[in-house]
């Protein structure tokens, strides 16, 4: 699994720039990486239910501190005061939106 190379603010498109050690990058709006959050307190333990609904996530929230967790994972502290997450690596890769991995996430076609 690749891990970060470098993190990075973009303000002016209000997202989080990755840039992973294989080279890839990754954009993530702020309000998306918010809207989730894998903590307990927006996601149901057992049951993985979403407890945050996404629409209550203010269009405006931005990171106001990006921190590493080990080798593993990024934690934000959010502008509406939010700092309970912790984004693995994987996760976070998971929920890159570009093409290339969304082909790579798209269901393959059954063999006829």
């Amino acid at each position: 699994m690749p891990t970060p190379a470098a993190v990075t603010q973009d303000a002016a498109t209000r997202e989080l720039v990755v840039t992973w050690t294989d080279g890839h990058v990754s954009r993530y709006a702020y309000r998306l990486l918010r809207q989730h959050c894998p903590c307990a307190m927006c996601v149901h333990e057992w049951t993985g239910a979403r407890l945050l609904d996404p629409a209550r996530v203010s269009a405006d929230v931005y990171p106001k501190e990006i921190a590493q967790v080990g080798a593993y994972a990024l934690r934000f502290t959010w502008s509406d005061g939010h700092a309970t997450g912790i984004y693995t690596f994987t996760m976070l890769r998971g929920l890159c939106a570009c093409d290339e991995c969304a082909r790579g996430r798209a269901p393959s076609a059954p063999p006829s």
